[in-house]
């Protein structure tokens, strides 16, 4: 099968789906590391699994590559600045005004999230560009109520309104 799209083109027609934005953390080589992603999904309920993706070139995947647990934090419509924070190259993260904890199996755990997950690593996969790691969930914990972050159309936006429920 060949492929016709460019990654320029198909980066330019998908700014048009929101993802939601979490950040990704993990124990790393040296002291902890973690990055803001809009690639994390849930893969399966029964086994629990959860999957993101990461580019060869990031940083961060040199770092977290060889970890054996990895975390991810679903981050609510006031943490727009801690999204950037883990998105911007060349800085330390972790300092202060992040406020974080380590948290089971010695992954960092940022305060005042939606939910966290930790997981432990169970399948990675090499994938064009980027690297496909799923991870089994170890630890599912919900954080308080609120609405969430999405990343459309190259901006990190607050999702406006009042969650409902699907469900009558």
């Amino acid at each position: 099968m060949s492929v016709t799209v460019d990654g320029t083109t198909l980066r330019s027609v998908l700014r048009a789906h929101a993802s939601g934005v979490a950040v990704l953390t993990a124990p790393g080589t040296d002291g902890p590391a973690g990055v803001t992603i809009t690639s994390f999904a849930p893969v399966s309920a029964d086994p629990a699994l959860v999957s993101f993706c990461l580019s060869d070139t990031s940083s961060t995947w040199a770092r977290i590559k060889d970890s054996r647990w990895f975390g991810i934090q679903v981050l609510g419509a006031d943490q727009t600045d801690l999204a950037e924070r883990f998105a911007a190259p060349g800085t330390d993260r972790f300092a202060a005004p992040t406020r974080w904890h380590t948290g089971p199996r010695g992954v960092p755990l940022l305060d005042g999230c939606l939910a966290w997950l930790v997981c432990a690593r169970r399948e990675r996969f090499r994938i064009g560009d980027h690297h496909l790691v799923v991870g089994a969930v170890e630890n599912a914990l919900p954080g308080a109520p609120g609405n969430a972050l999405v990343h459309l159309r190259g901006e990190i936006r607050p999702v406006v309104g009042t969650p409902t429920s699907l469900v009558p």
